[in-house]
């Protein structure tokens, strides 16, 4: 069976995020919730859930036009249209009998073979089935989304022992292939993979920052980054997802875990918690919770912490936050047993944590699943740990971690001691309980870069940047310059370098190129496809004024890109997560972009007061100028793009790119991160079996009369104290550039006239000062200078 149409069931925050990411996919997706007592609107709840996603940030909607694929409902009324449904979604409140008397009135109307699940992260399969007839049952799992469900990956399914196999496959196919979920298998135990070993995480770190003495800050500087955990660290973390869901969840792993579960002896000291619930402090959500953040007295934004020493005896008081610094946390970035084996207060803390957390994840295995990859893998993407438990054992030692439990007091799990000094991942694949090492499970038709690389060298390669043979005549030219530790794929001159050898080498002996990289382990809002030009090194040159050597850059980067799009063969771009600047504009001059759809692409160049260098803003105006659904004349495109690029406009995922062109209508979007490269790849296999290069489109733009218009705008802005007396310095070469310099409105212009205004405009901008300053700003502190 094949899933072509939803239904959720619960319009709460999560049940309508579930419903708006099924829009997002394209599908169309009933939300049905109760009658509001009294309510002349009987679809009043359903329908004001609608239009709070519409305002929600993080936004779950990924453009415009799915929110028209959600139709609002009543559980009274509209039962009846479940007949059409193939999947429902269970999403109401987190009570048994309430749940239960729901399934048999869904069951009464659904169609025969649909599939029906519960969203609960508490309650087991067993229970929500006990008493119910097969008739629920064969069609019945556990879809256990992670919220916020657009951005988190992790899909925890569970089926029963009467669950079709056909059911599962369908919905792990839908939430694969058209919700982008990484789906694990689990088994019906309580808290599933994720919330089982999390939540002991979560506890254990809390409990034992209280036993250790440690303040907060000092708490989430250990147990955070270097670990492989969210950069946050617990206490943040905790404000960041809502104190108050804690308590439900490990209420039920009390009441359902066998006594003799190491859970219980970190489920204490929740008076703490308690106290800040019921005060209203549950973080983020809240009126603050473990930290605060406020307005003093010189309008800046001052953050403070509780002292936790006091709220868990019973008073809430908060201090100005500070900043601890533990040099054995630093040197956990080279070697983790640096922290984790060292005796100091930082030390003991995080080993206690850690080691406890190991030692749970072992001991549960084949409990809650037998491949520890799947454990593993819901513990990336379900907490964002970049690690998991089996992957931190390894980089670690088996041998290692099992003699300092001792330290502990806890015994070592079997599974540990039976794999000894060996590797829970090799060549050969994930370590079973048998002994032996199996091949990882990975979904049909899903292909990694670190498949190609294993092994091998790359075909071409500098410090920025590789180029890897991934197959059948494709190159793939991935990007990997980090800047302080972070992969932010900068562009200089070695990258534009090695684009143009590719380019040649393409030509020569290969069918088509990819671009794209393989940063898997990180969240999509912190992955950079690349952020754009290495601006450091132009600052560098600024500043001993090497304006020849600038300006040879500009012009170096304009000829690869045109290069990779006049080439004669397809190029296709495969991005992940920001795509800024001159990133963005090498997504512009691809054949295709297979973009992953949390893609955030703009052309911010505005903020370092410098505009488009490298064809963006000729790009720009020849998509929106040859748009079928643009009015007619030079000056509808122009007005739009000097408006994108004059705000620094970026996309909020790749569906709303399309909207604004960044992405043109026939580029694709693939939802499955792992899916990525595979997508990419065969669309460049497609585009090369008759390749034939673009032609270059002609452009008239308004010349003199445009600029006026566009002045008269952006004086308004700065008469009003939104534009900055610098602003409207740079929106006025934008204007140059974007009407067509001297040109006249009957003037017909090629790319290259606007590239070369591009260039021009460029160069006159960072020789201000005020560019330099903007420049500096980002370079020195990573924050916007407004002047």
């Amino acid at each position: 069976m094949a899933i072509k149409s939803v239904a959720v069931i619960g319009a709460g925050v999560m049940g309508a995020s579930i419903a708006a990411h099924v829009a997002n996919a394209g599908c169309k997706v009933l939300l049905l919730d109760i009658v509001k007592p009294g309510a002349a609107n009987r679809n009043a709840i359903a329908e004001g859930a609608i239009e709070k996603l519409r305002k929600m940030d993080p936004a779950p909607l990924m453009g415009s036009k799915a929110v028209r694929l959600i139709t609002p409902g009543n559980i009274e009324d509209d039962l009846g249209k479940l007949a059409e449904v193939d999947w429902i979604v269970e999403a109401v409140i987190e009570r048994l009998d309430i749940k239960q008397d729901l399934y048999r009135k869904l069951d009464a109307v659904r169609k025969a073979g649909s599939v029906l699940s519960s969203n609960t992260s508490t309650i087991p399969l067993k229970e929500l089935t006990a008493g119910l007839p097969d008739s629920i049952c064969q069609d019945f799992c556990i879809t256990h989304f992670f919220n916020p469900p657009r951005y988190m990956r992790l899909l925890e399914v569970v089926g029963g022992p009467k669950t079709r196999p056909e059911a599962l496959a369908a919905i792990s196919k839908f939430a694969d292939l058209a919700l982008g979920k990484s789906v694990v298998m689990c088994n019906d135990t309580p808290g599933f993979i994720a919330n089982r070993i999390g939540s002991y995480w979560i506890q254990s770190a809390m409990v034992l920052a209280l036993e250790h003495g440690l303040e907060i800050e000092e708490a989430d500087v250990i147990m955070g980054k270097p670990l492989g955990f969210p950069s946050t660290g617990i206490f943040g973390l905790l404000d960041l997802v809502g104190i108050d869901l804690g308590p439900h969840v490990n209420a039920s792993l009390a009441r359902l875990l066998p006594s003799t579960d190491a859970f219980h002896a970190m489920n204490r000291d929740t008076a703490m918690i308690n106290t800040m619930i019921a005060q209203g402090y549950t973080g983020n959500k809240g009126k603050g919770g473990f930290y605060r953040s406020a307005r003093g007295a010189d309008g800046k934004r001052q953050k403070s912490a509780l002292n936790l020493k006091a709220a868990a005896a019973g008073t809430l008081e908060w201090r100005p936050a500070m900043k601890p610094e533990f040099a054995e946390v630093k040197e956990a970035r080279e070697d983790l047993k640096k922290l984790l084996g060292a005796g100091s207060k930082a030390g003991k803390y995080a080993w206690g944590v850690v080691g406890r957390v190991l030692a749970y994840a072992a001991s549960l295995v084949p409990e809650i699943a037998t491949d520890i990859a799947d454990i593993d893998e819901a513990m990336r993407l379900g907490y964002t740990w970049k690690f998991g438990p089996f992957e931190l054992i390894d980089m670690l030692g088996a041998a290692w971690v099992a003699k300092n439990l001792a330290s502990l007091n806890i015994a070592v799990p079997p599974l540990l001691a039976k794999i000894g000094d060996g590797k829970f991942y090799t060549d050969a694949g994930q370590y079973t309980l048998e002994g032996k090492y199996k091949p990882i499970r990975r979904p049909e038709g899903v292909i990694l870069l670190e498949d190609f690389k294993r092994g091998k060298k790359p075909v071409l390669g500098n410090k920025n940047a590789s180029v890897w043979d991934i197959g059948d005549g494709v190159l793939c030219f991935e990007m990997h310059a980090q800047v302080r530790g972070v992969m932010r794929n900068m562009i200089d001159g070695d990258t534009i370098a090695l684009i143009e050898k590719t380019t040649a080498l393409v030509a020569k002996s290969y069918k088509a190129l990819v671009i794209y990289d393989d940063v898997l382990r990180e969240q999509p809002q912190k992955t950079n496809f690349s952020q754009g030009a290495n601006i450091g090194l132009v600052q560098l040159a600024a500043n001993i004024r090497m304006w020849g050597t600038i300006e040879k850059g500009t012009k170096q980067g304009q000829a690869a890109y045109l290069g990779l799009r006049y080439a004669p063969f397809p190029v296709v771009a495969a991005p992940v997560g920001l795509a800024l600047g001159g990133g963005c504009e090498l997504l512009l001059h691809a054949d295709h972009v297979q973009a992953y759809a949390e893609s955030y692409i703009g052309l911010v160049e505005v903020g370092v007061g410098l505009i488009p260098g490298w064809g963006g803003c000729a790009t720009m105006l020849t998509r929106w100028q040859h748009a079928k659904e643009m009015p007619k004349g030079p000056m509808p495109a122009v007005g739009r793009v000097f408006e994108m690029i004059s705000t620094a406009t970026v996309s909020k995922s790749a569906a709303e790119a399309k909207e604004l062109m960044f992405l043109k209508p026939s580029d694709g979007i693939t939802m499955n991160r792992y899916r990525l490269l595979a997508d990419a790849k065969a669309k460049a296999l497609e585009l090369a079996a008759n390749y034939t290069a673009p032609e270059a489109k002609p452009l008239q733009l308004p010349g003199a009369s445009g600029r006026v218009g566009l002045k008269m705008a952006v004086e308004g802005f700065h008469k009003r104290g939104i534009a900055t007396d610098h602003d409207v310095t740079v929106s006025d070469h934008l204007a140059m550039v974007l009407t067509g310099g001297t040109a006249d409105i009957v003037d017909v212009l090629g790319e290259k006239d606007v590239m070369d205004l591009e260039s021009q405009a460029f160069m006159a901008l960072i020789r201000t000062k005020e560019s330099l300053a903007r420049i500096k700003s980002i370079v020195d502190t990573g924050r916007p200078l407004r002047n």
